[in-house]
This record gives structure tokens, C-alpha cells and sequence, in this order.
């Protein structure tokens, strides 16, 4: 009865009845699908969908059967329950259940890849993970790609896709080189969390048909899902673009060639809010006709709705932007009358959608027919299901019905639907494939070329580095935002160096953390915020007079960069996507881009025309620099200087030479130098006499920070009398030097002492970085200060009286603001100004110590950097 009432309601959206012949075409091909259970929770019976922030999720239950055509009355076989015989993967009832997700067919249609979960044994000693299979449907054979029990378990494995080579790009959590690096970095090998710390970061890797040769090519830092060959031998795919956990959190199409090289931004960043919906884009396909078919959605909970959206990517890079920056229309409904918000319409439900690829404008769907159920007494258990009207579905006496999700055959250009499998109660068709044929993609190896590298970019590769060049740190989304022009800021005769405010540029790498397993983080650990997670510094490159910058930054590893100033601050806003680059690859960019900027950027072709056009012509010098530098037309300074001398490295300190003015006209150099702490420096003594790939920067609070209040900071005469003392805890503590208490100044308490608040953090942390509060001394004890503010009331506004019908005074803190900010050194004047000159406190801390300071609050201001150093729970 179930598959009538759907089978009206399509001929009402316009869809073929009995009249309507079958596609001879259609029915020679067999079609693959999976069936699971419709897993219903809440009061509503609302379906329970993949939480796509957790693609380890494991929904037992479902099944992969094979159509012999796309016929209805074809034949249907099982053909994934055969991977498991025998009784150890039955459970207690006798059922086995196991799950497969996300199909994909060979080029030449006669390959099945899909991903596939075992069945929980409850043998604590196996714990099965998501691995690659492949059927063969000529032969019936299922096979997993990778055949040692041992490798396969170690990981997850899901979302596979056939390159033209033969080869498999995937989605794991074996993240092969990351693990490598974190060794040599002296953590452990481990597979890093997302930035959620939901699951283990998925990111894209590529091994051969065989399951050998397995490849790390994405780095990022949450997931990388779905990827897919373009025509054009490139790699598309879903990121969860989630650094610093920001407004822009979501799941965005980007694209990589097979060796990693070339990673890109191609659609979605600002596309999340359409029309009121929270829409995130999902298994990108290619279509015959160029577009791109993606699956629209939520992220999870009830989200099992998709909206089916033909996007063009060559002509667009936001829902609303093409890549002229013209407004427009992005998303293409595949379905007319579908709501975009997932919420209940007459044009019915949609799960997966893929198309025949045959010229023909049609898809394979998982649809089901928008049901109501009447409201008698209060509920409608127990109520049959009613198609949905305009009325019903605005009246409050019913509510939607739980979804029946079957098969079907749509043609987008009638707007018609074929019935292909019958949906039944309590189960869903999911995903579908249609067993053809489809021209191969260019090919693109996917294996780095070194021998096509040149003999400095093979020289980087054996180092582990990539190159950074940026034409002008000035340049922000196509505008120059130098006073006088990029050409007067780049004239050291007309801006000295002091006046130029961009001195460098600062490389950042997201800190992986592990799971509990691996070691137990508490989330105070993180600090006042755990929003930027923890960060180490990979080095700074100068920022050459133009704002260009080249650099060999470390490959294989996540990167964020930042502008700072002469002082170590930075000046740009933070850098919340992250960059990556392969040993070998140069990455070139025009400039800056700031986040809610109309002018589409960060696109691989739609960032404005860079402002820094370059030298005007070839073999003279930029205007005023020094003559032995020339120029080739077009270069950018740093470009000039890297083929004069060599590309820059990465430094541990802010250091500056003045090497482009003339000879006897340079500025002065200087240094901030971490050897010139007296307290812990935040960097190995190896690595600040010769940086390499491996070198980090791990600034903690109590190891790096706080030494500098209780550093001894008396001021001596010429004949070695004191005549002052700077020592911070001498005035910010509780007690004096005579160990008396006292009322620290400015209400700050920089001592040892713990926060009562939370014991994992000292007083002087929360103090600095959270509002704190007045204090005196009361019988020899420091309390917080109270003042009265008014009456107490009860709930009617009557006041309290005590006892002789007086009333009671409200008592309350006085809060006195925090002097520091997590956003950054710039953001934290209440700090940074009192050091500056002609502040209160001029010259109590030395420029290298508020380098450091100032680098961890860039930063974020984190209790601890690096997760093996935080105590044991």
C-alpha cells in the first residue's frame, strides 16, 4: 500500500505513469544500491541521519544489492553480506550487521567501490574499521583493496573514487606523512582529531588499484571528504573548513591534483546561509555536461534531506557570486518546489542523486514522497500516512510523517520520475550508482615529478620545503592599501624601513591532538579559549620594501600566516583556513584578503588583478634600492632577491638587515632574539643555530610566560647601588617583600599562586586574560572588595528586611577588566602600552621578552602549545 500512495504522488509532481514507456538504455545497465534502516528518534519519529562531522559514524544495517537493469521488476541480489561468513559476526540475535557507504563505479562501468564497516564482534581485542571494497559484478567477486588485516584495521578508509590511471584517491584517518612528521617532531606517532576533537581527521590519500603505495596528499586539520576526478585530471572534494572554529565553520569544495600539489578554493566559504538554510555541499560529481551535481545538507541530527544543486564552478565561486564579482543565482535546484531549508514540501525528499552520464539530463535519486500524518487526541501513532496538500502541511492538525525513500529514475528535463526499487517501510534506499560506462578524465600522475623539478626546487625537496611567495602583504582583495602606493612604500630613499609597517610575516602550524587514548587532554589545558586549539611557529621570512614576500616554508604540514610589525605583532587579521604545500611546489598569491570581503578571493581564479604589477623592465634596479639587485620585468623584490642570492629560509627570530638600500645609506639592523631571555626560550638551542623543517616555536603559560613576572629586574647605579627594582611579583602579589599582606597593584596578582577557579591554571593567567576584582585587606586577610549596590528584592521587587525590619544591602565585586586578549598583542593595549614608550612601565621588560609576550597572545593566548606537555589527568 506504501509504494501506491508514493506512486501517486509522483505522477502529481509531474512524473511518468504507466503510459510512459521504459528506457531501453536505462534497463541494460545494472544499477548498484544500498538499502538501510530508517533509523527514527525523538517524539516526532523525526530520521536519524550521519553526523558528516563524524564520517567514522558506524549505522548498522545496511546492505549493497545489485539490480541485473534498472527495471523494476529486475532482479535484486545481495552482495555485500558475503564479505562476512560465519558466526563470529552475528550478534546476540542472530543478525548480521554491518554497514557500506558511498559507491562509485570504474570509468569503464565494471568496477564497485565502495566503503564498508564490519560487524561489531564484541571482542575487545578487534575493533573493525571502515575499509575499501571492490565487486566485480562480470565475476561476482568482493575483494578488500588492502589485504593485510593488520594494515586494513589500522585506519579508517571511506569515500573512494577510481583516478584514470587506475589508481584510488580515498578519504582515511592513516594521515601517513602526518604521523611521520609528528615523530620527528618528538610526539609520537598518532592520528590527529579534528579541530572538534569529534573523530580522527579524514584527508585525502591515493594508493594503487591494489592497495599498495599508499599517499598522503591533503593536510588539513579536520575532514576531507568525497573526492572526485574533473574531466580535467584534477581531484574535487568536500573540506570542513574549521580553523579557529569561526563564523565561516563549514563544509566547502576544493580542489588538489593526484600528487597534492595545487590545492585550491573553489566553491562555498560564504554560501552556508541561503535563504535562512544551513546549507554545507557534499559528494561533488562531475556531470556530462560540466556542471557540478552536489548534495546540498546539513551537517547532522535530523539533517537526512539533501537539495540536489547544479553548481557552475567555472562561472561561480559563492551562491550569489560569480567570479566577475556579478550577483547570481549558484544553485541550480535539480528538483523545482524543493525546500532549500530541508523542511517538509510537496516536492518530496531527496538522500543521494547521480547521474546516468549519458547525455540525457537524467539521475538516479533517493527520493521519498512528502507524507503527513493526522494529530487525533494530541499524537498521531498509530495514524495512516496521507499525502501532503498546501493545507495539510500549513495546518497544525497534522505533522510530517516519517520519509519512505526508494529508488527511482529522474529526468530533469520533463520533471518526470521512473520508479527503479520500491521504497518500504522502515528502511531507505540511500545511495545509487548506474553500472556504465564514462569517458576517462585527463590523466595527472599521482605522483610528484621530481625529475620535471627544477635543480633549487629539488634541492627544496630534499629539505622537506615548498616555497610561500606572496606579491604584496599591501594588497588586500585587489586594493592597495599602502598612503602614498606600493611603488612610494618600496622606494627605501622616499620609506625608511621603521616607517614600512609590515617587517614580516610569521608562519603558524596547527598543534595535532590526540585522542584520549593517546593522551587525555583536559579542555582547561587549552587555556582561556580553546578556539585556535594550540599553535606552534614554524620561523619568519622579511616582508621585502614592495610587501612581497618568498620563503621555504616546510612542506606536508598544515600552515596559517600572519603580518607583524617590527615589533613581532601582528597587523593583518588571523588567518583561519589552512594553506599546504608539497616538497618542491611554489604557491603564489597576490596579497591579503580580509573575511567578509565582497570581492570574491582566495579562489584559484577569481582573486582580483594582483596590485603589484612587478618591476617596470628588465636589468635596472627597483628606484632607490641598491644597483647590484636587478630587476627582470614583472618581478616582484622578493622574486629579485631570490635569484640573486637564494630563496629566503625561515628564521626563529625577528631579525632585520637592511640589504636593499645603497650602499651607506642602510638602516639599522636589529634583532628580538629568543637568546636574549634570561627566562626559558620557547625553541630547542639546535634548531635557534640552525632552523630546518623540523623547528618549532612552543610557547607554554607557566614555562615561557610567567618566569618574566618573578624575573629579578633591579636597577643598579654606576657604583652598583640599587636604586630601583622592576620585578614585577614586587608590587602584583599579595604579600610584600617582608611577606606581608598587601593589595597587589592594579588589583593584579602575578605571584605562583593557583587559581581557585581552575586549579589546572595559575591566579596570574585568569587575572591577565579574564575580569578580575578589586581586593583590600581585612583583618589581615586580602578579600575582595565590596561596595552596596542598592537593596535586596524578592521576586515582586519588595524589599528584604532583616531582622529589626531593616533593609539588606546588595553587596557586589568591583570588576576591573582584563589588561590581555586571546584576539591578539594589538588587541591587549591595556598590556602593551604600559611598556611603550612614555608608559607607566617603560623599559621594565625588554623588547625580546614582549616579542615573546606578544607572540603568544597572537597566538591565543594558550595555556599550553604542545598536548605532551600538559599534566597527566
Amino acid at each position: 500500500m506504501a509504494f501506491v500512495v508514493a506512486a501517486l504522488l509522483v505522477n502529481g509532481c509531474k512524473s511518468g505513469g504507466s503510459g510512459q514507456e521504459a528506457d531501453p538504455v536505462v534497463n541494460e545497465q545494472a544499477v548498484a544500491y544500498i538499502e538501510r534502516p530508517l533509523v527514527l528518534t525523538g517524539s516526532t519519529a523525526m530520521p536519524v541521519a550521519r553526523d558528516r562531522r563524524e564520517p567514522d559514524e558506524f549505522m548498522p544495517g545496511a546492505r549493497l544489492f545489485i539490480k541485473d537493469s534498472a527495471a523494476p521488476a529486475a532482479r535484486s541480489r545481495d552482495v555485500s553480506s558475503q564479505a562476512f561468513s560465519g558466526e563470529q559476526f552475528l550478534d546476540d540475535d542472530g543478525q548480521l550487521l554491518y554497514d557500506v557507504r558511498d559507491l562509485t563505479v570504474s570509468h569503464d562501468g565494471e568496477r564497485l567501490l565502495f566503503a564498508m564497516h564490519a560487524p561489531v564482534t564484541g571482542d575487545e581485542e578487534i575493533e573493525p574499521t571502515w575499509n575499501i571494497w571492490e565487486y566485480r559484478p562480470d565475476s561476482g567477486s568482493l575483494r578488500r583493496l588492502i589485504a593485510s588485516d593488520t594494515e586494513a584495521d589500522s585506519a579508517h578508509d571511506i569515500a573512494p573514487a577510481y583516478l584514470p590511471d587506475g589508481s584510488i584517491v580515498f578519504s582515511s584517518t592513516r594521515q601517513r606523512v602526518s604521523r611521520a612528521i609528528l615523530l620527528d617532531e618528538g610526539k609520537g606517532m598518532f592520528a590527529a582529531q579534528d579541530e572538534d576533537l569529534r573523530s580522527p581527521a579524514f584527508v585525502l590519500h591515493v594508493m594503487t588499484a591494489d592497495g599498495e603505495d599508499i599517499r598522503q596528499i591533503t593536510f588539513n586539520q579536520s575532514h576531507d571528504l568525497d573526492p572526485v576526478a574533473l574531466d580535467n585530471g584534477r581531484i574535487l572534494f568536500s573540506r570542513w573548513d574549521n580553523a579557529g572554529q569561526t563564523g565561516n565553520n563549514g563544509f566547502n569544495l576544493y580542489q588538489v591534483n593526484p600528487d597534492g600539489t595545487g590545492l585550491a578554493y573553489v566553491f562555498g566559504r560564504h554560501s552556508h546561509n541561503v535563504d535562512g538554510s544551513n546549507l554545507h555541499y557534499f559528494r561533488p560529481i562531475q556531470t556530462d555536461g560540466g556542471d557540478i551535481l552536489v548534495q546540498a545538507r546539513g551537517l547532522g541530527g535530523n539533517e537526512l534531506t539533501s537539495f540536489p544543486s547544479l553548481v557552475d564552478i567555472e562561472q561561480f565561486v559563492e551562491h550569489d557570486l560569480t567570479l566577475d564579482g556579478v550577483a547570481g543565482d549558484a544553485l541550480e535546484p535539480l528538483v523545482p518546489g524543493q525546500s532549500r531549508d530541508g523542511s517538509a514540501s510537496l516536492a518530496g525528499s531527496f538522500d543521494s542523486v547521480m547521474p546516468l552520464f549519458d547525455g540525457s539530463n537524467r539521475y538516479l535519486i533517493s527520493w521519498s514522497p512528502c507524507r503527513v500524518r493526522e494529530v487525533v487526541d494530541g499524537s498521531a501513532d498509530d495514524q495512516p500516512n496521507l499525502p501532503c496538500t498546501e493545507d495539510r502541511l500549513d495546518s497544525e492538525d497534522y505533522e510530517v510523517a516519517p520519509p519512505l525513500f526508494g529508488l527511482w529514475q529522474r529526468n530533469a528535463d520533463s520533471d518526470t520520475q521512473l520508479p527503479i526499487a520500491p521504497a518500504r517501510e522502515g528502511l531507505q534506499i540511500s545511495e545509487a550508482v548506474l553500472m556504465s560506462s564514462r569517458p576517462l578524465p585527463t590523466y595527472r600522475s599521482p605522483e610528484l615529478d621530481v625529475g620535471a623539478l627544477t635543480e633549487d626546487a629539488r634541492e627544496l625537496v630534499n629539505e622537506g620545503l615548498g616555497i610561500v611567495h606572496i606579491r604584496s602583504v599591501y594588497d588586500v582583495d585587489g586594493v592597495d592599501t599602502t598612503s602614498d602606493g606600493i611603488a612610494t612604500m618600496a622606494n627605501p630613499a622616499m620609506t625608511p624601513p621603521d616607517e614600512r609597517p609590515a617587517r614580516f610575516v610569521r608562519f603558524e602550524k596547527p598543534v595535532s591532538i590526540p585522542d584520549d587514548e593517546v593522551r587525555e587532554i583536559d579542555n582547561a589545558d587549552f587555556g582561556i579559549s580553546r578556539a585556535q586549539g594550540m599553535r606552534e611557529i614554524l620561523g619568519y621570512a622579511p616582508v621585502e620594501p614592495d610587501g612581497s614576500v618568498r620563503a621555504a616554508v616546510p612542506a606536508n604540514v598544515a600552515f596559517a600566516i600572519s603580518v607583524v610589525d617590527g615589533q613581532g605583532r601582528r597587523i593583518s587579521p588571523r588567518h583561519q583556513n589552512w594553506l599546504q604545500l608539497r616538497p618542491g611546489e611554489t604557491m603564489t598569491c597576490n596579497g591579503c584578503h580580509t573575511a567578509n570581503s565582497e570581492v570574491p578571493h582566495g579562489h584559484y581564479r577569481a582573486d582580483p588583478p594582483p596590485v603589484n604589477t612587478g618591476a617596470p623592465t628588465s636589468s635596472l634596479e627597483f628606484p632607490g634600492t641598491n644597483t647590484a639587485l636587478w630587476a627582470e620585468m614583472g618581478e616582484t623584490m622578493a622574486e629579485t632577491w631570490s635569484r640573486h642570492n637564494e630563496v629566503r629560509r625561515l628564521m626563529p627570530d625577528v631579525s632585520f638587515e637592511d640589504q636593499w638600500a645603497r650602499p651607506g645609506e642602510e638602516a639599522a639592523s636589529f634583532v628580538l632574539s629568543y637568546g636574549e631571555l634570561d627566562t626559558p626560550a620557547p625553541v630547542s638551542a639546535a634548531c635557534q643555530a640552525d632552523w630546518s623543517a623540523y623547528c618549532r616555536s612552543v610557547i607554554h603559560y607557566e614555562t615561557h610566560i610567567h618566569p618574566l613576572w618573578a624575573k629579578g629586574r633591579v636597577i643598579l647605579d654606576a657604583g652598583g647601588t640599587e636604586v630601583d627594582d622592576y620585578t614585577c611579583t614586587g608590587c602584583h602579589s599579595g604579600t610584600d617583600s617582608d611577606g606581608a599582606v598587601q593589595v597587589p597593584a592594579a588589583h593584579l596578582d602575578l605571584s605562583d599562586v593557583a587559581s581557585p577557579d581552575q586549579p589546572r591554571h595559575l591566579e596570574a593567567y585568569r587575572q591577565l586574560l579574564a575580569t578580575r576584582f578589586e581586593q583590600e585587606v581585612v583583618d589581615g586577610v586580602l578579600v575582595d572588595r565590596q561596595v552596596q549596590d542598592g537593596f535586596l528584592v524578592d521576586e515582586d521587587g519588595e524589599l528584604i528586611l532583616d531582622g529589626d525590619g531593616n533593609p539588606i544591602p546588595n553587596l557586589v565585586r568591583v570588576p576591573v577588566g582584563a589588561v590581555m586578549s586571546t584576539t591578539g598583542a594589538h588587541a591587549s593595549n591595556g598590556f602593551m602600552d604600559m611598556f611603550a614608550v612614555g608608559g607607566a612601565h617603560e623599559a621594565f621588560l625588554t623588547e625580546a621578552e614582549l616579542r615573546l609576550v606578544s607572540e603568544w597572545l597572537d597566538l591565543g593566548a594558550q595555556y599550553y602549545n604542545n598536548p605532551f606537555d600538559t599534566p597527566e589527568n
